[in-house]
């Protein structure tokens, strides 16, 4: 069952897609904020088919009904929500006639949504985060799905903040680009677009079974600590994320797993997260780049991290190399040698020639100084083979997410990918320096017989915290 439903969903996210140019990633994500009952909002100019794309997604939905307006500064609340029902005037009661109007609609798309009055903008907070209509003395329940909302420009006033915050996935959306301008001049050639057949188009009871296999997936502990962590990185950004919406996007994230027929969420799936958490383009992109470099990547032992263990190490081994010890005759006494600079440390009385102790002779080391030595860099080494192997089931891991996605594109994964295969090889080069310095340890000039002395081990903060 849960492949049929991915298969499925799959089919519909083709039928979307047919004909538009560079919009999958848009397809992709609003129908998925559909599937969990959320709303999105398109930001960019015009003709860029954000009406096409809602147009198509209510096509998805069995009996659904569609609502569409266009508003302006000029539009009033009878534009949206029906005229007022002259009967029920003269029963002084003040109602209005919904029926093919907002509170009506399964999937409603509304252009240049931020234009509209406080009044209207206030209407809208309830029926969208509610799915309820004040009409009258009493409320309606609306049979509202998903809505989709349009503008050219958010306005940053309280009313518009508090609305744009029920918009769970917010996509700018870009001309074409000069890559993709013949494909959208090809496509203009074909203006007939063929919905989805009876066969894939959903009801009801889809949407709950949805819903109740959502409901089971489950949250790993290193999705939860990137999540944790993220939201700690944005109390230093200029990028405010309600508790609200992160119990909504963790919803999402359910259903987009529940979709694939996973049992938990994916780590993956979070590279959705700039959609869902950052207004516009800018911080969306500082989103994805944290992402790109945060998941798959233990921030305790990443190579940043490492970088400093083996250079540790290797700073270690230089102040052994270059150490000298005291230099003793037979006797166990200190020798002295002239030095070549003796004739300018001449003693008060004549100048003659004073004595120097000699410090020529290197360290040398003890077998178990060694051992040891040899020892701590084995356990780094371990260390670094086992992020490897991490590094390497990531990797695996990530490809296999990447083959069976609904709901990211390729570059999108081939974007993390990349980042994982650059920190793998610094992984490597940082395993052939360890080596190298444990070779140099083992190459120290030793004492004939071992004086029994073991040295303290190599600290180091980012050692310590792996």
């Amino acid at each position: 069952m849960p492949n049929q439903q991915a298969a499925r969903l799959r089919a519909i996210i083709d039928t979307l897609e047919a004909g538009l140019v560079e919009r999958r990633q848009s397809v992709r994500l609003c129908l998925l904020a559909a599937l969990a009952g959320e709303h999105s909002l398109f930001i960019g100019p015009p003709g860029t088919a954000k009406s096409e794309l809602a147009r198509r997604l209510h096509t998805v939905f069995r009996e659904g009904r569609y609502f569409e307006r266009l508003l302006t500064r000029f539009s009033v609340p009878e534009e949206l929500f029906g005229p007022l029902s002259i009967k029920a005037l003269e029963e002084d009661r003040y109602e209005r006639h919904t029926d093919g109007f907002l509170p009506d609609a399964s999937i409603a798309f509304i252009d240049e949504v931020f234009k509209a009055n406080s009044a209207i903008l206030n209407a809208l907070l309830t029926l969208l985060n509610e799915r309820e209509f004040d009409n009258g003395a009493g409320r309606q329940a609306c049979p509202l799905i998903s809505a989709i909302g349009a503008t050219n420009e958010v306005p940053e006033d309280e009313i518009a903040e508090a609305f744009f915050d029920r918009f769970l996935v917010r996509v700018p959306v870009a001309p074409v680009s000069a890559g993709g301008f013949g494909a959208l001049l090809e496509a203009g050639r074909v203006r007939d677009w063929t919905p989805p057949p009876d066969a894939l188009r959903l009801n009801g009871s889809d949407l709950d079974r949805l819903a109740g296999a959502a409901a089971a997936v489950t949250l790993e502990p290193a999705f939860i600590a990137v999540l944790a962590e993220l939201r700690q990185h944005f109390a230093t950004q200029p990028i405010h994320v309600s508790d609200r919406r992160w119990v909504k996007i963790v919803w999402l994230l359910r259903v987009a797993a529940a979709g694939e027929g996973r049992p938990a969420v994916a780590l993956w799936d979070l590279l959705l997260l700039p959609w869902l958490t950052a207004p516009d383009a800018p911080r969306q992109g500082a989103v994805a780049d944290w992402l790109a470099t945060r998941l798959g990547v233990r921030e305790a032992f990443s190579p940043l991290r490492l970088t400093r263990v083996v250079a540790a190490f290797e700073t270690q081994l230089e102040a052994e190399l270059r150490a000298n010890d005291l230099d003793y005759d037979e006797a166990g006494r200190l020798k002295f040698s002239v030095s070549e600079l003796a004739d300018e440390i001449g003693d008060a009385k004549g100048g003659a020639s004073a004595p120097r102790i000699s410090y020529s002779r290197p360290r040398l080391y003890g077998e178990m100084h060694i051992a040891a030595r040899v020892r701590q860099v084995d356990s780094l080494l371990e260390r670094i083979a086992g992020y490897a192997a991490e590094i390497a089931t990531q990797r695996a891991g990530l490809a296999a997410y990447a083959a069976r996605s609904l709901w990211l594109d390729h570059e999108l994964t081939a974007r993390a990918g990349a980042n994982l295969e650059a920190t793998a090889t610094a992984v490597d080069e940082l395993a052939l320096r360890a080596r190298a310095t444990r070779a140099g340890f083992l190459a120290l000039p030793r004492l004939e017989s071992d004086n029994g002395n073991v040295p303290e081990p190599v600290h180091h903060e980012a050692l310590d915290a792996a």
